[in-house]
């Protein structure tokens, strides 16, 4: 799964890390999964439970969804520099917009299955949401020790995998997931793993999950820093 389109980029930015290398990676992340997903989801998941996902359409799907707005907006700001120049200097505005229109898509799927939803035990969601907590937990663990792995292996100290504000890009750009893309998965899935708006749900809540956890993780490293920044003065 493709990494977030903006949270992960923006985290490391205020982390002062490698924002290059993070919208580098988010880039060459979103561009390869729509390749990837449609048929790793029919390789690995969907034969393995006798379940038919509909490859092509899903492929179509995150083609719509992923390359087509991003080639149209590369192409408009290479075309008109006057365009370029407003995005730059409204940055923040737009993201904020960007981040509310992303919300309108789980909104949607959800609304679908408002009846279902009021079926749903808060236990059952607690415990959804617990799951994609940990899982969270589980891959900044792992690309954690990737990372120094790397590190250790390349050169050590020496290693851009050891420069801190490579690590922070590489540790919060790999460990998020992207939602509007799982929005797309579950919508072209039509129900071959269950009701379309409960699986959005859990989806919504880890993605929510992600954010909160980094930016306390980012607010760690920041206060880390200014001590380390204020005994060196000492």
């Amino acid at each position: 799964m493709p990494t977030t389109l903006s949270s992960a980029v923006a985290l490391t930015r205020l982390a002062g890390g490698n924002s290059a290398l993070a919208l580098a990676m988010t880039l060459i992340s979103n561009l390869l999964g729509i390749l990837i997903v449609p048929f790793s989801l029919s390789m690995f998941i969907a034969d393995g439970i006798g379940v038919s996902v509909p490859t092509k359409q899903l492929f179509k799907s995150l083609v719509l969804t992923l390359l087509v707005p991003l080639l149209v907006g590369k192409v408009f700001r290479e075309t008109f520099k006057g365009l370029a120049v407003f995005v730059d200097q409204n940055r923040k505005l737009l993201s904020v917009i960007s981040a509310l229109l992303l919300s309108l898509v789980p909104w949607i799927q959800v609304s679908r299955s408002s009846s279902l939803l009021l079926m749903v035990r808060p236990s059952v969601f607690l415990v959804a949401v617990g799951m994609g907590a940990l899982l969270h937990l589980i891959l900044l663990a792992f690309n954690a020790l990737a990372i120094q792995g790397l590190s250790s292996i390349s050169g050590g100290s020496k290693s851009m995998f050891a420069k801190r504000e490579n690590a922070s890009a590489l540790l919060l750009v790999s460990s998020q997931k992207t939602l509007p893309v799982m929005v797309a998965v579950v919508e072209q899935l039509s129900g071959a793993f269950g009701e379309s708006g409960l699986l959005v749900l859990p989806c919504v809540a880890a993605h929510l999950n992600q954010i909160i956890m980094d930016s306390f993780l980012v607010n760690f490293w920041i206060q880390k820093k200014q001590s380390f920044d204020k005994a060196k003065v000492a």
